[in-house]
């Protein structure tokens, strides 16, 4: 078990978006967690990596606590022991979140020289390794207005990768995506998963989630509604709720 979310709540201002949520991650699975717009997946993925703060409950991430309820408070990491938490989830958001005045390379050594402290050619050597691996070796130079979509989702995957994290985090990783570019992403998660990382993917891509998934989550209204191995998940819809999403 590498991640363990137990009891986590979350609310802003009166409004709760997460409700008691619990679940583990192993490594090398690929968890994908679906459900409608503003069932709160967004919101938990961001507690996950510590871009927000939860008001209760336990992430537990790689035999560290991120945060935990002690004397009726949700108390969190030190800062130092929270950097290295957040140094073992590599995040890829929807927009990507690329820095447009950078380079691709640039993009991807950022993180590696001022988070993990490598020198500017260790760096380089380690980014230049993983855009060969995802067929951007030629794009070391390149703007991000020069990339296609699909193009830009294979740097950020790099730029998060780069930092050698033991789960990444993929927010709506096809949502801007054809069908040939959608199975390219979806080869690259598997061979993440199958040298032993574990993935967990938000996504609304039925087919995506179908192809990829180890094990499903759907949430709606902040709650988890059900959760279970890929097979019997899409095998057996007897709640109308799961139903009328997977035909929307």
């Amino acid at each position: 078990m590498v991640l363990k979310v137990d009891g986590l709540n979350k609310s802003f201002g009166k409004k709760r978006i997460l409700k008691d949520i619990s679940f583990e991650l192993n490594t090398g699975e690929i968890l994908t967690i679906i459900g409608p717009s503003g069932a709160g997946k967004t919101t938990l993925l961001r507690c996950i990596n510590g871009l927000e703060k939860s008001d209760r409950g336990t992430i537990f991430i790689d035999n560290a606590y991120l945060c935990r309820d002690y004397n009726d408070k949700n108390i969190y990491a030190r800062s130092r022991e929270m950097k290295e938490i957040r140094q073992k989830i590599g995040m890829v958001f929807q927009n990507y979140n690329l820095f447009p005045h950078m380079t691709v390379m640039e993009n991807i050594i950022e993180a590696p020289i001022h988070v993990l402290g490598l020198s500017r050619d260790e760096a380089i050597n380690r980014a230049y390794e993983l855009l060969e691996s995802l067929g951007l070796e030629d794009k070391t130079d390149s703007y991000p207005f020069q990339l296609s979509g699909g193009q830009k989702q294979r740097v950020a995957i790099a730029r998060a990768l780069c930092l050698n994290p033991k789960i990444l985090c993929l927010d709506e990783p096809t949502s801007a995506l054809d069908p040939e570019l959608r199975g390219g992403i979806a080869s690259i998660i598997e061979n993440l998963a199958s040298k032993g990382m574990a993935i967990l993917i938000i996504t609304h891509d039925m087919d995506f989630a179908k192809r990829v998934a180890t094990r499903v989550i759907f949430m709606e209204d902040g709650r988890i509604i059900k959760e279970g191995e890929k097979e019997e998940f899409f095998n057996s819809f007897k709640d109308d709720r799961i139903r009328k999403f997977m035909v929307l």
